[in-house]
């Protein structure tokens, strides 16, 4: 009966050993997921634009919200422009297309032009290092 006895506090004794390794193992810090916003950009355009002036932690996060809203809005309406013209890649030309579509008369015109000259400046830095 001692025996039986022994043997019940011996397999408490592993259990309580096993919970133990688990909670050390489970204890693992974890890497912190980072969500990537454009605060940075949004940041540096702000000092381009107005050097003195500063933004606050709710201003830039409504701001992220906006950019987030219009990029998905002009990812949307190029989708649909693709499958009208069925087609399966989006290109500039349907980016193009969609931030005139979505985007009011003079700033349509803006972001056209800024979007052309990101484009030339991409494809000429591709090839420039390529050669």
């Amino acid at each position: 009966m001692a025996r039986a006895k022994k043997s019940a506090s011996d397999d408490a004794v592993s259990t309580k050993k096993a919970l133990k390794t688990k909670t050390t193992v489970d204890k693992k810090k974890r890497k912190a997921t980072r969500k990537q916003t454009y605060s940075v950009y949004i940041y540096r355009v702000l000092k381009q634009v107005h050097p003195e002036t500063g933004i606050s932690g709710k201003a830039m996060s409504i701001m992220n919200s906006f950019v987030n809203d219009i990029f998905e809005r002009i990812a949307a309406e190029a989708n649909r422009l693709t499958h009208y013209s069925k087609r399966s890649t989006v290109t500039s030309r349907e980016i193009q297309a969609a931030a005139r579509l979505l985007l009011p008369g003079e700033l349509s015109r803006h972001a056209v032009a800024e979007g052309t000259k990101a484009v030339t400046k991409y494809t000429s830095n591709v090839l420039g290092s390529s050669a």
